[in-house]
Protein backbone atom coordinates (compact mmCIF):
# COMPACT_ATOMS: atom_id res chain seq x y z
CA UNK A 1 0.00 0.00 0.00
CA UNK A 2 1.56 3.44 -1.28
CA UNK A 3 1.11 6.32 1.00
CA UNK A 4 -1.24 8.02 -1.58
CA UNK A 5 -4.02 5.08 -0.96
CA UNK A 6 -3.07 5.13 3.43
CA UNK A 7 -6.27 5.39 4.81
CA UNK A 8 -6.58 8.96 6.59
CA UNK A 9 -6.59 7.88 9.90
CA UNK A 10 -2.92 5.76 9.67
CA UNK A 11 -2.10 8.83 7.95
CA UNK A 12 -2.74 11.24 11.07
CA UNK A 13 -1.67 8.28 13.72
CA UNK A 14 1.22 7.94 12.19
CA UNK A 15 1.73 11.96 12.13
CA UNK A 16 0.54 11.85 15.81
CA UNK A 17 3.03 8.75 16.39
CA UNK A 18 6.35 11.23 14.96
CA UNK A 19 5.27 14.01 16.25
CA UNK A 20 4.44 12.75 20.07
CA UNK A 21 8.26 11.34 19.62
CA UNK A 22 10.05 13.98 18.13
CA UNK A 23 7.94 15.63 21.68
CA UNK A 24 9.59 13.70 24.10
CA UNK A 25 12.69 13.00 22.59
CA UNK A 26 13.62 17.08 22.89
CA UNK A 27 11.60 17.66 25.99
CA UNK A 28 14.05 14.97 27.20
CA UNK A 29 17.10 16.61 25.51
CA UNK A 30 16.44 20.14 26.57
CA UNK A 31 15.59 19.49 30.08
CA UNK A 32 19.70 18.12 30.06
CA UNK A 33 20.48 21.42 28.50
CA UNK A 34 18.77 23.47 30.84
CA UNK A 35 19.73 21.92 33.90
CA UNK A 36 23.30 21.94 32.37
CA UNK A 37 22.97 25.66 32.03
CA UNK A 38 21.42 26.03 35.46
CA UNK A 39 22.21 23.74 38.10
CA UNK A 40 24.33 21.32 37.14
CA UNK A 41 27.51 23.35 37.79
CA UNK A 42 26.87 23.09 41.12
CA UNK A 43 25.48 19.73 41.20
CA UNK A 44 28.00 17.86 39.74
CA UNK A 45 30.21 19.69 39.00
CA UNK A 46 31.40 21.80 42.49
CA UNK A 47 34.99 21.79 42.51
CA UNK A 48 35.73 23.89 39.82
CA UNK A 49 35.61 27.72 39.53
CA UNK A 50 32.33 28.77 38.74
CA UNK A 51 33.00 29.97 35.15
CA UNK A 52 34.92 27.14 34.91
CA UNK A 53 32.17 24.43 36.14
CA UNK A 54 29.54 26.17 34.07
CA UNK A 55 31.77 25.76 30.76
CA UNK A 56 31.94 22.15 31.44
CA UNK A 57 29.22 21.74 32.52
CA UNK A 58 27.33 23.25 29.30
CA UNK A 59 30.42 20.94 27.16
CA UNK A 60 28.60 17.89 28.97
CA UNK A 61 25.31 19.42 27.12
CA UNK A 62 27.98 18.83 23.90
CA UNK A 63 28.46 15.32 24.60
CA UNK A 64 24.92 14.12 23.61
CA UNK A 65 25.57 15.41 20.14
CA UNK A 66 28.91 14.12 19.80
CA UNK A 67 27.27 10.63 20.49
CA UNK A 68 24.71 11.22 18.36
CA UNK A 69 26.31 9.93 15.13
CA UNK A 70 26.91 6.18 16.77
CA UNK A 71 22.97 6.00 17.28
CA UNK A 72 22.71 7.47 13.59
CA UNK A 73 25.18 5.01 11.87
CA UNK A 74 23.49 2.40 14.45
CA UNK A 75 20.10 3.44 13.74
CA UNK A 76 20.11 4.61 10.24
CA UNK A 77 21.35 1.11 9.17
CA UNK A 78 19.11 -0.85 11.25
CA UNK A 79 15.98 1.30 9.78
CA UNK A 80 16.92 0.79 6.32
CA UNK A 81 17.66 -3.13 6.92
CA UNK A 82 14.54 -3.75 9.31
CA UNK A 83 12.40 -0.67 9.42
CA UNK A 84 11.40 2.51 10.95
CA UNK A 85 8.64 1.27 13.98
CA UNK A 86 10.87 -0.92 15.53
CA UNK A 87 13.78 1.31 15.94
CA UNK A 88 11.70 4.13 16.86
CA UNK A 89 10.04 1.90 19.54
CA UNK A 90 13.67 1.53 20.91
CA UNK A 91 14.91 4.71 20.49
CA UNK A 92 12.26 6.41 22.55
CA UNK A 93 12.57 3.69 25.07
CA UNK A 94 16.63 4.48 25.04
CA UNK A 95 15.72 7.95 25.73
CA UNK A 96 12.80 7.60 28.58
CA UNK A 97 15.43 4.83 30.70
CA UNK A 98 18.35 7.17 30.41
CA UNK A 99 16.34 10.27 31.27
CA UNK A 100 14.66 8.57 34.39
CA UNK A 101 18.05 7.43 35.29
CA UNK A 102 19.47 11.25 35.82
CA UNK A 103 16.94 12.39 37.55
CA UNK A 104 17.80 9.74 39.97
CA UNK A 105 21.15 9.89 40.00
CA UNK A 106 23.00 11.24 43.36
CA UNK A 107 25.00 14.28 43.69
CA UNK A 108 28.61 15.02 43.35
CA UNK A 109 28.22 15.41 47.11
CA UNK A 110 26.73 12.05 47.43
CA UNK A 111 28.93 9.93 44.55
CA UNK A 112 32.21 12.50 44.34
CA UNK A 113 33.50 12.25 40.77
CA UNK A 114 31.51 8.95 39.85
CA UNK A 115 28.53 11.13 39.59
CA UNK A 116 29.74 13.41 36.86
CA UNK A 117 31.28 10.18 35.11
CA UNK A 118 27.53 9.01 35.20
CA UNK A 119 25.81 12.08 34.43
CA UNK A 120 28.13 12.20 30.81
CA UNK A 121 27.55 8.04 30.30
CA UNK A 122 23.70 8.58 30.76
CA UNK A 123 24.00 11.61 28.49
CA UNK A 124 25.96 9.90 25.92
CA UNK A 125 22.74 7.66 25.45
CA UNK A 126 20.67 10.27 25.32
CA UNK A 127 22.46 11.66 22.21
CA UNK A 128 22.42 7.89 21.03
CA UNK A 129 18.89 7.53 21.12
CA UNK A 130 18.21 11.09 19.53
CA UNK A 131 20.83 9.94 16.08
CA UNK A 132 17.88 7.74 15.61
CA UNK A 133 14.84 9.21 16.68
CA UNK A 134 15.41 12.32 14.72
CA UNK A 135 15.88 10.91 11.03
CA UNK A 136 13.20 7.74 12.04
CA UNK A 137 10.56 9.97 12.95
CA UNK A 138 10.76 11.97 9.67
CA UNK A 139 10.46 9.27 7.60
CA UNK A 140 7.48 7.89 9.73
CA UNK A 141 5.42 10.55 9.20
CA UNK A 142 6.75 11.67 6.01
CA UNK A 143 6.61 8.44 4.42
CA UNK A 144 2.73 7.45 5.70
CA UNK A 145 1.96 11.03 3.96
CA UNK A 146 -0.23 11.74 1.01
CA UNK A 147 2.60 12.99 -1.33
CA UNK A 148 0.12 16.68 -2.11
CA UNK A 149 0.34 16.96 2.14
CA UNK A 150 3.99 16.40 3.00
CA UNK A 151 5.26 19.57 3.80
CA UNK A 152 1.68 20.00 6.39
CA UNK A 153 2.21 17.11 7.84
CA UNK A 154 6.08 17.40 7.99
CA UNK A 155 5.71 20.82 9.61
CA UNK A 156 3.18 20.01 12.30
CA UNK A 157 5.67 16.75 13.12
CA UNK A 158 8.43 19.64 13.52
CA UNK A 159 6.38 21.93 15.73
CA UNK A 160 7.32 18.62 18.55
CA UNK A 161 10.65 20.35 18.79
CA UNK A 162 9.34 23.84 20.08
CA UNK A 163 6.41 21.85 22.25
CA UNK A 164 9.51 19.42 23.25
CA UNK A 165 11.54 22.94 24.32
CA UNK A 166 8.52 25.02 25.67
CA UNK A 167 7.69 21.78 28.58
CA UNK A 168 11.10 21.55 28.92
CA UNK A 169 11.51 25.14 30.04
CA UNK A 170 8.13 25.36 31.48
CA UNK A 171 9.36 22.56 33.79
CA UNK A 172 11.92 24.42 34.70
CA UNK A 173 10.10 27.69 35.32
CA UNK A 174 8.40 25.59 37.76
CA UNK A 175 11.73 24.95 39.58
CA UNK A 176 13.01 28.53 39.23
CA UNK A 177 10.41 29.63 41.56
CA UNK A 178 11.60 27.25 44.57
CA UNK A 179 14.58 28.51 46.99
CA UNK A 180 17.92 27.65 45.48
CA UNK A 181 18.62 25.02 48.32
CA UNK A 182 15.51 23.04 47.64
CA UNK A 183 16.42 23.35 43.61
CA UNK A 184 20.10 22.15 44.34
CA UNK A 185 18.87 19.50 46.79
CA UNK A 186 15.51 17.63 45.09
CA UNK A 187 14.12 20.60 42.54
CA UNK A 188 16.36 19.57 39.76
CA UNK A 189 15.21 15.94 39.03
CA UNK A 190 11.45 16.50 38.96
CA UNK A 191 11.81 17.58 35.10
CA UNK A 192 13.78 14.27 34.55
CA UNK A 193 11.46 11.89 36.08
CA UNK A 194 8.20 13.64 34.93
CA UNK A 195 9.45 12.29 31.31
CA UNK A 196 8.43 8.40 32.25
CA UNK A 197 4.89 9.85 31.89
CA UNK A 198 5.55 10.70 28.37
CA UNK A 199 7.65 8.21 27.27
CA UNK A 200 5.08 5.77 28.13
CA UNK A 201 1.90 7.68 25.94
CA UNK A 202 4.44 7.57 23.36
CA UNK A 203 5.44 3.94 23.35
CA UNK A 204 1.24 2.85 23.26
CA UNK A 205 0.93 5.21 19.83
CA UNK A 206 4.13 3.78 18.50
CA UNK A 207 3.13 0.50 19.33
CA UNK A 208 -0.24 0.44 17.44
CA UNK A 209 1.23 2.12 14.01
CA UNK A 210 2.22 0.13 10.79
CA UNK A 211 5.40 -0.12 9.04
CA UNK A 212 6.17 3.00 6.86
CA UNK A 213 4.42 1.72 3.35
CA UNK A 214 7.30 3.19 1.41
CA UNK A 215 9.65 0.88 3.38
CA UNK A 216 7.01 -1.76 2.99
CA UNK A 217 7.88 -1.71 -0.98
CA UNK A 218 11.43 -1.53 -0.82
CA UNK A 219 11.51 -4.90 1.31
CA UNK A 220 8.43 -6.20 -1.08
CA UNK A 221 10.72 -5.26 -3.37
CA UNK A 222 13.36 -7.66 -2.59
CA UNK A 223 15.60 -4.01 -2.43
CA UNK A 224 16.77 -3.92 0.75
CA UNK A 225 20.12 -2.52 1.03
CA UNK A 226 22.98 -5.49 2.76
CA UNK A 227 25.37 -2.25 3.73
CA UNK A 228 22.86 0.49 3.78
CA UNK A 229 25.63 2.59 5.39
CA UNK A 230 28.12 1.84 2.63
CA UNK A 231 25.76 2.35 -0.10
CA UNK A 232 24.34 5.49 1.29
CA UNK A 233 28.15 7.28 1.28
CA UNK A 234 29.24 5.84 -2.17
CA UNK A 235 25.91 6.90 -4.00
CA UNK A 236 24.88 9.97 -1.97
CA UNK A 237 28.07 11.52 -0.40
CA UNK A 238 27.62 14.63 -1.54
CA UNK A 239 23.77 15.22 -0.66
CA UNK A 240 25.32 13.94 3.35
CA UNK A 241 27.07 16.71 2.88
CA UNK A 242 24.40 19.54 1.62
CA UNK A 243 22.14 18.41 4.53
CA UNK A 244 24.95 18.61 7.27
CA UNK A 245 25.35 22.25 5.63
CA UNK A 246 21.18 22.98 5.19
CA UNK A 247 21.14 22.03 9.05
CA UNK A 248 23.86 24.05 10.72
CA UNK A 249 21.54 27.94 11.01
CA UNK A 250 18.86 26.05 12.22
CA UNK A 251 20.59 24.45 14.71
CA UNK A 252 23.14 26.89 16.28
CA UNK A 253 19.65 28.94 16.53
CA UNK A 254 17.85 27.25 18.60
CA UNK A 255 20.25 25.98 21.09
CA UNK A 256 21.35 29.58 21.67
CA UNK A 257 18.24 31.14 21.66
CA UNK A 258 16.84 28.56 23.95
CA UNK A 259 19.68 27.41 26.52
CA UNK A 260 22.68 29.71 26.13
CA UNK A 261 20.09 32.78 26.10
CA UNK A 262 19.45 31.45 29.99
CA UNK A 263 22.88 31.98 31.31
CA UNK A 264 23.00 35.65 28.98
CA UNK A 265 20.10 37.15 30.39
CA UNK A 266 21.16 36.15 34.20
CA UNK A 267 25.11 37.46 33.71
CA UNK A 268 24.43 40.10 30.98
CA UNK A 269 21.45 41.56 31.91
CA UNK A 270 20.83 40.70 35.38
CA UNK A 271 17.65 39.36 34.51
CA UNK A 272 16.42 36.56 36.59
CA UNK A 273 15.75 32.88 34.65
CA UNK A 274 12.04 32.90 35.50
CA UNK A 275 11.80 36.67 33.53
CA UNK A 276 13.72 35.12 30.46
CA UNK A 277 11.75 31.70 30.28
CA UNK A 278 8.37 33.83 30.42
CA UNK A 279 9.31 36.13 27.33
CA UNK A 280 11.10 32.82 25.73
CA UNK A 281 8.07 30.34 26.08
CA UNK A 282 5.59 32.38 24.39
CA UNK A 283 8.01 33.15 21.64
CA UNK A 284 8.29 29.37 20.90
CA UNK A 285 4.62 29.39 20.22
CA UNK A 286 5.28 31.15 17.25
CA UNK A 287 7.50 28.15 16.07
CA UNK A 288 4.12 25.77 16.94
CA UNK A 289 1.57 27.73 15.31
CA UNK A 290 4.35 28.67 11.94
CA UNK A 291 5.71 25.56 11.14
CA UNK A 292 2.17 23.65 9.83
CA UNK A 293 1.39 26.84 7.50
CA UNK A 294 4.74 27.22 6.20
CA UNK A 295 4.22 23.32 5.46
CA UNK A 296 1.34 24.43 3.60
CA UNK A 297 3.09 26.90 2.10
CA UNK A 298 5.74 24.47 0.87
CA UNK A 299 2.58 21.91 -0.70
CA UNK A 300 2.12 24.89 -2.63
CA UNK A 301 5.43 26.43 -4.01
CA UNK A 302 7.88 23.87 -3.18
CA UNK A 303 10.19 23.20 -0.18
CA UNK A 304 12.83 24.28 -1.53
CA UNK A 305 11.71 27.88 -2.10
CA UNK A 306 10.66 28.30 1.63
CA UNK A 307 13.62 27.12 3.15
CA UNK A 308 16.23 29.29 1.40
CA UNK A 309 14.47 32.22 1.26
CA UNK A 310 14.37 31.39 5.46
CA UNK A 311 17.62 31.26 5.69
CA UNK A 312 18.95 34.10 4.04
CA UNK A 313 16.35 35.86 6.18
CA UNK A 314 17.77 34.78 9.33
CA UNK A 315 21.46 36.22 8.27
CA UNK A 316 19.52 39.59 8.88
CA UNK A 317 16.97 38.58 11.97
CA UNK A 318 20.59 37.22 13.74
CA UNK A 319 21.41 40.81 14.23
CA UNK A 320 18.14 42.08 14.91
CA UNK A 321 16.87 39.51 18.33
CA UNK A 322 19.87 40.85 20.61
CA UNK A 323 19.34 44.71 20.60
CA UNK A 324 15.34 43.59 21.60
CA UNK A 325 16.91 40.97 23.69
CA UNK A 326 18.94 43.90 25.49
CA UNK A 327 16.83 46.42 26.13
CA UNK A 328 15.30 44.42 29.15
CA UNK A 329 12.08 45.21 28.57
CA UNK A 330 9.81 42.24 28.17
CA UNK A 331 7.65 42.84 25.35
CA UNK A 332 10.48 44.03 23.06
CA UNK A 333 12.24 40.90 24.31
CA UNK A 334 9.73 38.93 23.46
CA UNK A 335 9.11 40.60 19.98
CA UNK A 336 12.96 39.64 19.68
CA UNK A 337 12.01 35.96 20.50
CA UNK A 338 8.82 36.39 18.18
CA UNK A 339 11.18 37.31 15.27
CA UNK A 340 13.81 35.14 15.25
CA UNK A 341 11.49 31.86 15.88
CA UNK A 342 9.25 32.79 13.06
CA UNK A 343 12.25 32.72 10.39
CA UNK A 344 13.07 29.69 12.57
CA UNK A 345 10.17 27.94 11.55
CA UNK A 346 10.17 28.65 8.06
CA UNK A 347 13.22 27.10 7.57
CA UNK A 348 12.99 24.38 10.53
CA UNK A 349 9.55 23.21 9.20
CA UNK A 350 10.88 22.44 5.61
CA UNK A 351 13.33 19.94 6.82
CA UNK A 352 11.44 16.88 7.03
CA UNK A 353 9.95 16.69 3.75
CA UNK A 354 13.12 19.08 1.65
CA UNK A 355 15.76 16.23 3.35
CA UNK A 356 13.67 12.98 3.07
CA UNK A 357 13.19 13.82 -0.93
CA UNK A 358 17.15 14.54 -1.29
CA UNK A 359 17.45 10.57 -0.90
CA UNK A 360 16.31 7.52 -2.62
CA UNK A 361 13.64 5.74 -0.18
CA UNK A 362 16.00 2.39 -0.07
CA UNK A 363 18.63 5.21 2.07
CA UNK A 364 16.76 7.77 3.57
CA UNK A 365 17.20 6.25 7.04
CA UNK A 366 20.93 6.23 6.43
CA UNK A 367 21.53 9.40 4.41
CA UNK A 368 19.06 11.75 6.55
CA UNK A 369 20.56 10.06 9.93
CA UNK A 370 23.82 10.69 9.38
CA UNK A 371 23.45 14.11 7.61
CA UNK A 372 21.15 15.43 10.02
CA UNK A 373 22.95 14.01 13.00
CA UNK A 374 26.68 15.61 11.57
CA UNK A 375 24.85 18.66 11.13
CA UNK A 376 23.43 18.83 14.86
CA UNK A 377 27.03 18.34 15.95
CA UNK A 378 28.36 21.06 14.31
CA UNK A 379 25.83 23.70 14.91
CA UNK A 380 23.69 22.50 18.10
CA UNK A 381 26.75 20.56 20.15
CA UNK A 382 28.91 23.56 21.40
CA UNK A 383 26.59 26.28 20.60
CA UNK A 384 26.39 27.25 24.29
CA UNK A 385 29.83 27.45 24.97
CA UNK A 386 30.88 28.60 22.06
CA UNK A 387 29.02 31.52 22.30
CA UNK A 388 29.96 32.18 25.75
CA UNK A 389 34.03 31.76 24.99
CA UNK A 390 32.85 34.28 21.60
CA UNK A 391 31.31 36.83 24.14
CA UNK A 392 33.87 36.33 26.60
CA UNK A 393 36.70 36.77 24.11
CA UNK A 394 35.22 39.65 22.83
CA UNK A 395 33.05 41.62 25.21
CA UNK A 396 29.97 42.25 22.68
CA UNK A 397 26.45 40.02 21.34
CA UNK A 398 27.84 41.11 18.17
CA UNK A 399 30.67 38.50 18.06
CA UNK A 400 27.16 35.70 18.80
CA UNK A 401 25.49 36.93 16.25
CA UNK A 402 28.21 36.90 13.84
CA UNK A 403 27.72 33.25 14.67
CA UNK A 404 24.18 32.54 14.16
CA UNK A 405 24.49 35.01 11.10
CA UNK A 406 27.58 32.39 9.23
CA UNK A 407 25.76 29.23 10.34
CA UNK A 408 22.74 30.67 8.07
CA UNK A 409 24.78 31.60 5.44
CA UNK A 410 26.11 28.33 5.05
CA UNK A 411 22.88 26.53 5.61
CA UNK A 412 21.29 29.08 2.40
CA UNK A 413 24.62 27.09 0.23
CA UNK A 414 23.15 23.99 0.87
CA UNK A 415 19.91 24.51 0.25
CA UNK A 416 20.56 25.95 -2.93
CA UNK A 417 22.82 22.96 -3.64
CA UNK A 418 20.22 20.00 -2.44
CA UNK A 419 18.57 18.51 -5.49
CA UNK A 420 15.41 15.30 -4.92
CA UNK A 421 16.76 12.02 -5.61
CA UNK A 422 15.15 10.54 -9.12
CA UNK A 423 12.49 7.91 -8.18
CA UNK A 424 13.34 4.01 -8.20
CA UNK A 425 11.96 1.72 -9.77
CA UNK A 426 11.97 -1.97 -8.29
CA UNK A 427 14.66 -3.30 -10.46
CA UNK A 428 16.29 -0.64 -10.17
CA UNK A 429 16.42 -1.03 -6.41
CA UNK A 430 17.08 -4.76 -6.86
CA UNK A 431 20.38 -3.71 -8.81
CA UNK A 432 21.01 -0.81 -6.70
CA UNK A 433 20.95 -3.15 -3.16
CA UNK A 434 22.85 -5.92 -4.46
CA UNK A 435 19.75 -8.40 -4.42
CA UNK A 436 19.46 -10.99 -7.23
CA UNK A 437 16.58 -10.57 -9.67
CA UNK A 438 13.27 -11.46 -9.29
Amino acid sequence: MSAGTQPQRQQTRAALAGWFGTTVEFYDFFVYGLAASLLFPKVFFPAADPVVGTLISLSSFGVGYVARPFGALLFGHLGDRLGRKSILVTTLMMMGVATTAIGLLPSYGTLGIAAPILLVALRIVQGVSLGGESSGAVLLTVEHADQRRRGFFGGILNTGTAVGTILANAMFLLVARLPEDAQLAWGWRIPFLVSVLLVVAGLVIRLGLRESPEFADVKGAGAVHKLPLVDVLRRCGGTVVLVTLATLGAGVTITVSSVYVLTYGKTELGVSTSTMIDVLLPGLFVVVIGAPLYGRLADRIGPKTVFVTAAVAMVVLSFAWFPLLNTGNPWLMFLGFALLFAGYAANFAMFPVFFSEAFPVSLQFSGMAIGFTLGTILGNAFAPAISASLLESTGTWVSIAAYMAVAWALTAVGGLLLRPAPSEQPEVLREASGAPAA
